[in-house]
């Protein structure tokens, strides 16, 4: 028995030496790999972080006698050409009255905004200083090619910190959030682990290449602090608007011109028994179309006869959206994002719609929304 005790003794001291070996062997490209991704992110941060700024924002309120009381905000840009022109988000200088930005060096320079974009939360500002004193802008990557768990990093200056750097992976594509503007959504939004916290907002979320796929927008958290969930505006929605904001100080947007309410089973069951016949579980239904609208110059037909729902009067009877170009629409953020991200004034759509018991298709020329509308 002792030496049977001793054999399978040895059987252990070998194996669990060869399981060491393999060990090291599995592990040390691991290592090797590590350092890769490390020595990467140190390279984005000494490649880009000189291109992002900290702005801070100063706006007044007034007290009961008023007086003028000064508020003071800040946020995050990027440097986007070579004229001067930095890239932040839309709710970091709403409503202010006095822009700075510091670079990374440290240097102040008095900032003016030259586009905004509320409804996908963009804005531009400029510098009031030589070209020349400035670092390079950061090029935008192709958002549509990125996929889930990409590496990332963000620059920023949570809490007025700046020229902080986390890092995470895209957590998710293709998300949408709200907009800071009343009732609108943001669509193709970038969701992120990397930690952003106030102060973020408006820095550049950027893949390992140093190039950005995003401007860090919003958190989902219920401390106001970061708790895992971030959201990004994608690159390629920069793309889209940053070059009009910059030739016009704005951004045009595609207007069908109608008042609608998204359809559920719930609200599609509601519908039926306050008297309409509803033969599908989702879609968009038209109850009302603004006068001289894209949509009232069209066949499209809204409600006819008002009915109460609770405590809200609906029109019934109107068209009931179930596609358009051939894309499904399952409620009105589907419509209002394939609009948004698609089509543009002056472009024309082929909605498909149920009317009764018939499916037709509507061909409607959009027009442009009208400010505040």
């Amino acid at each position: 028995m002792r030496n049977r005790s001793k054999a399978i003794g040895m059987t252990i001291v070998v194996v669990a030496f060869g399981a060491a070996l393999l060990a090291f062997g599995d592990t040390a490209p691991e290592v090797t790999d590590c350092q890769c991704t490390e020595d990467r992110v140190i390279s984005v941060y000494d490649q880009a972080g000189s291109s992002v700024v900290n702005i801070t924002s100063l706006g007044y309120v007034y007290d009961f006698f008023f007086g003028a009381i000064p508020q003071e905000g800040s946020g995050s840009g990027f440097i986007y050409d070579s004229q001067g022109h930095i890239v932040t988000n839309y709710h970091v200088v709403q409503n202010a009255q006095e822009l700075v930005v510091t670079l990374s060096t440290g240097e102040r320079f008095p900032a003016a905004i030259v586009g905004t974009d509320p409804s996908n939360d963009l804005a531009v500002l400029g510098l009031e200083t030589s070209e020349n004193s400035l670092p390079s802008p950061l090029e935008l990557a192709d958002s549509d090619e990125l996929l889930v768990g990409q590496f990332v990093v963000a620059i920023g200056a949570p809490f007025g910190l700046d020229q902080t750097l986390t890092t995470g992976v895209v957590s998710a594509v293709g998300r949408v959030i709200e907009s800071p503007e009343a009732n609108r959504f943001i669509g193709e939004v970038i969701q992120t682990d990397a930690a952003i916290n106030p102060g973020n907002s408006g820095g550049p979320l950027l893949n390992l290449d140093g190039k950005v796929i995003g401007v860090n927008s919003q958190i989902l958290s219920t401390s106001g602090s970061y708790a895992g969930i971030g959201f990004a505006i994608s690159s390629n929605t920069v793309a889209r608007v940053v070059p009009e904001l910059i030739a016009n100080g704005r951004y045009r947007h595609p207007w069908l011109g109608i008042e609608s309410v998204s359809l559920n089973s719930r609200m599609a069951e509601i519908i039926r028994d306050a008297g309409m016949e509803v033969h599908v579980e989702s879609g968009v239904l038209v109850v009302g179309i603004s006068p001289d609208s894209p949509a009232w110059d069209s066949d499209l037909q809204g409600g006819d006869r008002q009915v109460r729902i609770g405590r809200y009067l609906i029109a019934l009877g109107g068209d009931i959206i179930v596609g358009v170009d051939g894309v499904p629409v399952e409620d009105l953020d589907d419509l209002t994002i394939y609009l948004e991200l698609e089509k543009r004034p002056g472009d024309s759509v082929e909605l498909k719609v149920i009317r009764d018991t018939s499916e037709l298709i509507v061909p409607v020329l959009l027009g442009e929304r009208p400010a505040g509308s």
